[in-house]
């Protein structure tokens, strides 16, 4: 009977937890991609879409999608750095930096709606 020999443990003791290998740090910049992506996601905006308004005599097809063009081409850039490991950090601020983008902009358009009374 085991019971009886002191020597022999009733559980066996757990395995030490062998994790693989560290993992690399990753490379890039959350910050960075937030700090850099904002601005630059307005100079994109602004600097693409300006003239297209139907007063300004730019009457296209493209006068209403044109807005959009800008934000999907950053989001899809941003996407493609995201998936990547190696920029994986930059790709996700600049993903954050996209929601600043929408919530700045939002704010300042019901601020210029809010002060047009009509």
């Amino acid at each position: 009977m085991s019971e009886d020999n002191p020597d022999v443990p009733r559980n066996p003791p757990p395995p030490e937890y062998q994790g693989g290998p560290p993992q690399q740090p990753k490379r890039g910049s959350m910050g960075l991609g937030i700090l850099l992506g904002v601005p630059a996601l307005y100079a994109l905006y602004f600097g693409t879409t300006l003239g297209i308004a139907p007063d300004e005599g730019y009457k296209t097809f493209l006068a209403g999608p044109a807005a959009f063009i800008p934000i999907a081409v950053y989001l899809a850039v941003a996407v493609v750095l995201a998936v990547r490991p190696r920029t994986s950090r930059l790709g996700a601020g600049l993903l954050i930096g996209l929601g600043v983008f929408t919530l700045l902009g939002g704010g300042i358009c019901v601020g210029f709606l809010a002060q047009m009374r009509a």
